[in-house]
C-alpha cells in the first residue's frame, strides 16, 4: 500500500550524478585538446603559444593571425557588430592557414573539429593577405 520512493529518489539521483559526471570529463577533455591545438595554431602563426590561454589577449593575438591586425578585437564589444565581426574572422582564418570557404564554413559550425585540424594537421600559415 505504501510505495518506497526513497530508493528510486536515490537511484535516479546516483544515475544522474554519473551520467553528470561522465559529461563533465568529457567536456573538460574536449577543453583541454581544444587549448592545445589553439597553442599549436599560434606558434605556427609565429605567436607565442602562451597567448591561447590569457582572456582578451588570445582575442587581439587570432584577430592579428587572421587579419593583420589585432585591434579589430575590439569590435566583439559592440553589439550586433561582434556577430558579424565573430563570424568574419572564422573565415579570415581559415584563408590565413591556406584553407578556402568550406574550411571557413566548417570553422563556424563545428569550431572544435575544425581547430582540431589545423592544430594538429600539417596546414602551414601563409599570412592575413592570402
Amino acid at each position: 500500500m505504501y510505495a518506497d520512493y526513497d530508493s528510486y529518489d536515490m537511484m535516479a539521483a546516483l544515475i544522474g550524478t554519473g551520467v553528470f559526471t561522465v559529461y563533465m570529463i568529457f567536456a573538460l577533455a574536449v577543453l583541454v585538446l581544444t587549448i592545445i591545438a589553439r597553442w599549436k595554431i599560434y606558434t605556427k602563426a609565429g605567436k607565442p603559444g602562451w597567448a591561447s590561454l590569457i582572456p582578451f589577449y588570445t582575442q587581439y593575438c587570432l584577430y592579428d593571425i587572421a587579419w593583420g591586425t589585432g585591434w579589430l578585437f575590439l569590435l566583439g564589444f559592440v553589439p550586433i557588430v561582434n556577430i558579424v565581426v565573430g563570424i568574419m574572422v572564422n573565415f579570415k582564418l581559415a584563408k590565413a592557414f591556406g584553407k578556402g570557404t568550406g574550411f571557413g564554413f566548417g570553422l563556424l559550425f563545428l569550431n572544435t573539429i575544425f581547430i582540431l585540424i589545423l592544430g594538429f594537421g600539417d596546414t602551414k600559415y601563409v599570412g592575413p593577405a592570402a
